[in-house]
């Protein structure tokens, strides 16, 4: 193979595995640092933080490749994904999956640096993030399971750092899937009359003309579990006041979602990583100060 196939090779597989589109590492990675901040009361060891980091990057590309693997028929009719590599012809669906193989021996080979705890947790998590995609094709809710999924990082977040999964943990579990439910459906909005066309499942479907109701519920259930956990860690004002800021941005993404256009939505969804920053820097400040 020449030295111009390689390079398209990979950057082939850069494509699939979203590298370009770093919006989902970052939603995934801001639950996983506040977990590690709040298990390490701001003082997180650099082993498990590196290990953590770099575990959220593989595995989220990892699941973006086993997605469109499992979503190869459907992609192509769908006008957001019809370029992606494996649906554009790029990338053979058996090159997919030696590529998800290679980016879930990766992390796991990092997560054998950890505590046994938190091996045991990553099989989970592997069996989460693989199995996800094909949740559309049997359930309305694939949303909320990749909340589930998402969310893992959380009680594996905890494990890693203190070798336990206290309530706390579980609540910010709780708080992670519901705020990925809630911001995956914005983004199944964008695709909502493909999704109806082609026959595929979502809560952007399932919820109907109501979506935007219940997803103004949800949110006001994310802020008061968020509310919780401050409350039981004995957090100052200071984590409040972030709390106070992130629900801005709530409702910003409610006004941006209102008439349900496809671009206003698709920005409502991108909105999300500054809800995750902003809680994470008042940990930051919490613990600091």
């Amino acid at each position: 193979m020449n030295k111009e196939k390689v390079i398209d090779r990979v950057q082939q597989y850069w494509l699939l595995a979203r590298f370009d589109k770093p919006i989902g590492i970052l939603i995934l990675l801001w639950p996983a640092l506040w977990a590690l901040w709040v298990a390490s009361s701001g003082q997180p060891d650099i082993l498990v933080l590196t290990v953590i980091c770099s575990g959220v990057v593989l595995m989220r590309a990892a699941g973006c490749v086993i997605n469109d693997y499992a979503d190869r028929d459907f992609d192509p009719h769908v006008a957001r994904t019809k370029l992606r590599p494996i649906a554009a012809g790029k990338v053979r669906p058996k090159e997919a999956l030696v590529v998800f193989a290679v980016l879930c021996l990766s992390a796991f080979a990092l997560v054998l640096l950890l505590n046994r705890y938190t091996i045991m947790l990553s099989f989970g998590g592997a069996f989460l993030a693989a199995s996800y995609p094909f949740m559309k094709r049997y359930t309305q809710l694939p949303q909320a399971y990749l909340g589930i999924a998402f969310g893992w990082a959380v009680p594996i977040s905890f494990a890693a750092q203190s070798n336990e999964i206290p309530l706390v943990a579980w609540l910010m579990y709780l708080a992670t899937a519901l705020w990925a439910l809630v911001y995956d459906t914005m983004y199944a909005m964008v695709d909502k009359e493909d999704d109806l066309k082609i026959g595929v499942k979502s809560t952007a479907i399932l919820f109907g003309d109501k979506e935007r109701e219940i997803m103004a519920v949800l949110q006001i259930i994310v802020m008061l579990l968020l509310v919780q956990i401050g409350y039981l860690e004995g957090l100052s004002w200071i984590y409040y006041v972030s709390l106070f800021c992130a629900s801005g941005f709530f409702v910003y993404q409610q006004k941006l979602i209102f008439y349900r256009e496809k671009n206003d939505c698709f920005k409502a969804f991108l909105n999300s990583n500054w809800f995750g920053l902003t809680i994470f820097i008042g940990l930051v400040l919490e613990y600091a100060f």
